[in-house]
């Protein structure tokens, strides 16, 4: 019975041992965290004076500002995420990305008819450096790619689509496939493919092939060219042919 008892007793005394152990771990852990928030809040701080004092800096150079993004990413602080507060007034990011969002807007759809809703990210730039706008002559391709992923919300299309070592943006509705991406990416080079290369260089079949090729005709992406010398059709891609020669 004696025995029985020290049993019990040394099982109570496992689980309150265990309990205890849990309970520090949960206060170390708290500690931890309050330690961390206290140094992501530092960080904070450090950012706003950073930014205050290089203000000018971070709107005129593009590189400059891109740094800055990442700094401000590394501890979870969005610039860009409200009109208001410290990050708008001080740094005056809010504007500059909200116009350069409506500037993209107006870019393409004075180009859709003609290059079917598919940009450069190279064409684009050249667009928005010739608008003139003082605000305008130092805008990166990452400065893009945050005003366009701001666009996104709007839900009409605008996405950056990673074709090769380019970006390009998608201005109409409608999500291109895995398919889609893989011809613009064997396009990039010429701006141009023919059916037969899918087949030959992709394995495709024939149907999959044309299928392809006809949504993206249909979408305005693709242009039919039955010039060619050998007699194939080939398929034209004026998004990528615009930034040629």
């Amino acid at each position: 019975m004696a025995s029985r008892r020290r049993g019990i007793g040394a099982i109570d005394k496992s689980r309150i041992d265990k309990a205890k152990f849990a309970a520090k771990g949960t206060e170390i852990a708290d500690l931890q965290l309050s330690h961390i928030a206290g140094q992501l809040e530092t960080f904070k701080k450090h950012l706003e004076e950073f930014a205050s004092k290089h203000k000018n800096e971070i709107r005129k150079n593009p590189e400059f500002r891109n740094h800055f993004q990442q700094m401000c990413a590394r501890i979870g602080v969005d610039p860009l995420a409200s009109s208001k507060g410290f990050w708008a007034q001080t740094l005056g990011v809010g504007d500059f990305y909200y116009e350069l969002g409506v500037q993209i807007i107006e870019i393409c759809l004075a180009t859709r008819e003609r290059n079917g809703g598919l940009m450069t990210f190279e064409e684009l730039k050249k667009h928005v450096t010739k608008s003139g706008s003082k605000t305008r002559q130092d805008v990166s391709e990452e400065d893009l790619a945050r005003a366009i992923k701001k666009l996104r919300v709007l839900g009409g299309g605008f996405t950056v689509i990673p074709v090769g070592g380019r970006r390009l943006v998608q201005s109409v509705p409608g999500e291109l496939n895995m398919d889609h991406t893989a011809v613009l990416q064997k396009a990039e080079s010429t701006a141009f493919i023919s059916k037969s290369v899918l087949i030959n260089e992709l394995k495709w079949s024939e149907v999959r092939a044309q299928s392809v090729l006809d949504h993206l005709v249909r979408e305005g992406m693709a242009w039919i060219d039955d010039q060619a010398s050998d007699g194939e059709r080939l398929y034209w891609f004026p998004g990528l042919f615009e930034t040629r020669g």
